[in-house]
């Protein structure tokens, strides 16, 4: 079947576009959509062109297959001005989402009709680009400055109610797009739908938007794009050109080679070797403990559709969960992801209860009880007893050994971890914690969970903290060792902002809870190894019940929305230099960054070597989706084939000379900088 069909229907010449499943503007609707309009141009039978998409979307955006590849005549540029050029109208009729090079392709032609819930955008900026078919050129002819610059700078779609508001759809209408076309077509044959061609009208932009995007424009790529815009103000011709300019140096900046990663690594974490397994059918979904955690994993399975029941020990903590769950499907109202009606349809697939024998029928059961080993192995216990065979039985913990808590049952195959992020029902990540005896089928299952709750799941293996906890625990390190050595934490906080965190590691962990990590640095202090640097800062600050937000004061001091630096803190430090006979000293905020990151990429690469994580990118999903890590980098381990192997091999050992126990090369990292090769290679081979 060819990707671009043509029909006649008198004088009206419908041309479809047909490359499922997205239409995506590969090099089949390329050179299809250039054979057509030119055909048709000789065709005197002729007098208008409705072009229109099979399937459920118009033209999606470009073709993910060729990322990365050569590239083949005709480009999309060309095509569109092609379009534009035409002897004949064109009439473009647009449903599902019209994205990116679809959004492009529509405004070269000189009609544009949109079909009910049409969504409209230029998402280039998600991947580091800029729009490079003239979307920079074109739009803000269409609509005035301010609607374009949004679109151009942040990449978010437009609704097409908005959409024709604005001015760049010229109908609405409902109907198949085959049908619509050629009403279309007929409209323009009637003048009753008057065509324009774009590059004949005058740009929109005015200097007054430019200055105010300038002064909230943030970041290379947004300020990339609005440079593009700009150039709307030139002659088309002279804009294009300088659109291609900014275009080609977008592709070959580490923005994009990060946002790129990101893009594929969602995809690429599907990948594992439990995939052929058979998944088994999962209907109900049961949740032990309701607390923060538990109620918002309740939350997201039913979002999901799932029936739940959730189990707590007392009354009244049946009450909160209920009341928590209650409270977060109405935030889901007021995202406007539910409707009220469907709120209660919602609400009322939840049974809140103490009886754990309520869960002998479900399909699945996740524990997110306290974070003790002792409290998870009685909880299992009683599930081997209760459960239907062939449950999946999860637990939520986040450090402890997946293995243990299995050995507990009957049946350590139908064990597994499901580490969720809180909030639960809002964060993507989801770690998948496969145990010794875990069963292929049980893998296959969580992952079809996972997709069916909307989550991002990253297979992991069983060790301490997993992959993403693991990780954390130790370049957390890092920021206490510059604390204590006289960086002050909220220089650090802001040093990791200014990098692309949205918030740093002291302000996190006052959100979290500075009794979490309190807990896990006792649990470890019997096996702390005596070459081990320890600070006692935060233990300083748990010992005043300053736990972060939830008691008023931790590491900052919170009054209502705002927040101070709590002085005490300082103080803490000072005592604990003099103590240990610390000379403070000073650093800049890129000497932070760098040993933050050489941290980190440190104990990634170590989490990879013992076969932890099944490839480099699954660490960077797992920073990506659930530790909020700046998506232009596209994670820790893509950042650091960004910075160079031997760069960071360079930093790490000069920072040993002053602290050799912490900081040391892993052996992967070493073997990769001798071989050449980068992280990215291994995500090749595996």
């Amino acid at each position: 079947m060819a990707a671009v069909e043509t029909k006649l229907e008198g004088q009206v010449a419908l041309v479809k576009i047909d490359n499922p499943p997205v239409n995506a503007a590969g090099i089949d609707v390329r050179i299809g959509l250039v054979n057509a309009v030119r055909e048709l141009e000789e065709d005197d039978r002729v007098k208008v062109i409705a072009l229109y998409a099979a399937g459920r979307t118009f033209v999606a955006g470009a073709d993910i297959r060729e990322f990365g590849q050569p590239p083949k005549q005709p480009m999309l540029p060309e095509v569109c001005e092609i379009l534009e050029g035409s002897a004949k109208p064109i009439v473009c009729v647009l449903h599902g989402t019209t994205l990116g090079g679809g959004l492009e392709i529509a405004l070269s032609c000189q009609a544009r009709v949109g079909i009910k819930g049409l969504k409209l955008g230029l998402p280039e900026v998600n991947l580091g680009l800029l729009p490079g078919a003239g979307g920079t050129q074109r739009l803000p002819r269409l609509v005035e400055g301010m609607t374009a610059l949004t679109m151009i700078t942040s990449g978010k779609p437009i609704s097409a109610e908005a959409a024709l508001e604005a001015g760049l759809l010229d109908d609405l209408q409902d109907g198949d797009p085959a049908e619509v076309a050629l009403a279309a077509g007929r409209q323009v044959l009637d003048s009753a739908l008057t065509p324009r061609v774009t590059a004949h009208l005058e740009n929109r932009i005015t200097t007054n938007d430019l200055d105010s995007f300038r002064a909230k424009t943030r970041g290379e790529v947004a300020e990339r794009a609005l440079k593009a815009a700009e150039a709307s103000n030139l002659p088309l011709s002279d804009g294009l050109k300088e659109e291609r300019r900014l275009f080609t140096e977008a592709m070959a900046s580490n923005a994009h080679k990060g946002l790129k990663h990101a893009f594929f690594a969602e995809r690429a974490v599907s990948h594992i070797p439990e995939s052929n397994a058979e998944a088994r059918d999962l209907q109900t979904g049961g949740v032990i403990g309701g607390g923060t955690m538990g109620s918002g994993i309740a939350t997201a399975l039913l979002l999901a559709g799932m029936p739940v029941t959730l189990i707590e020990m007392e009354e009244d903590r049946v009450a909160f969960a209920r009341d928590t769950i209650t409270k977060n499907l109405e935030g889901a109202v007021k995202r406007g992801k539910l409707n009220a009606e469907q709120r209660d349809a919602t609400l009322a697939k939840l049974t809140c209860t103490t009886d754990m024998s309520a869960l002998a029928d479900a399909d699945v059961v996740i524990e997110a009880v306290f974070e003790s080993m002792d409290v998870k192995r009685e909880v299992f216990g009683k599930l081997d007893h209760i459960c239907k065979q062939g449950a999946i039985l999860a637990t939520n913990t986040s450090y402890l050994d997946v293995n243990e808590i299995a050995g507990v049952t009957s049946r350590p195959q139908d064990v597994i971890g499901l580490h969720f992020f809180s909030p639960a029902h809002v964060m993507r990540l989801l770690e998948v914690v496969v145990g010794k005896d875990t069963a292929p089928e049980t893998v296959a299952t969580s992952f079809k969970l996972a997709k069916k709750l909307r989550k991002v799941a990253v297979r992991s293996g069983v060790c301490d903290g997993f992959i993403g906890n693991r990780i954390l625990a130790h370049y957390r390190k890092s920021t206490a060792y510059m604390q204590l050595d006289g960086a002050p934490f909220e220089q650090i906080d802001a040093a990791l902002e200014d990098f692309g965190f949205a918030m740093g590691p002291f302000a996190v962990s006052d959100l979290a809870g500075q009794d979490i990590g309190w807990v896990t640095r006792k649990r470890q202090a019997a096996f702390r190894p005596d070459e081990e640097r320890y600070v006692e800062i935060a233990d300083r600050v748990c010992e005043q019940g300053w736990f972060g937000r939830k008691s008023g004061k931790g590491f900052y001091i919170y009054d209502g929305k705002n927040r101070s630096v709590n002085p005490t803190v300082a103080e803490f430090a000072q005592a604990e230099r003099e103590a240990k006979g610390i000379t403070a000293r000073s650093f800049t905020d890129a000497e932070i960054v760098d040993r933050y990151m050489a941290a980190m990429v440190s104990e990634a690469a170590r989490v990879v070597e013992d076969k932890i994580a099944l490839r480099p990118i699954d660490v960077d999903a797992v920073f990506l989706f659930g530790y909020g890590f700046p998506r232009h980098w596209g994670g820790p381990l893509q950042y650091a084939d960004i910075t160079g192997l031997a760069v960071i091999v360079q930093r790490i050992e000069q920072y040993a000379q002053e602290d050799p126990y912490y900081w040391q090369v892993p052996a992967l990292l070493r073997e990769l900088v001798e071989a050449g090769k980068t992280f990215n290679d291994l995500n090749k081979e595996g």
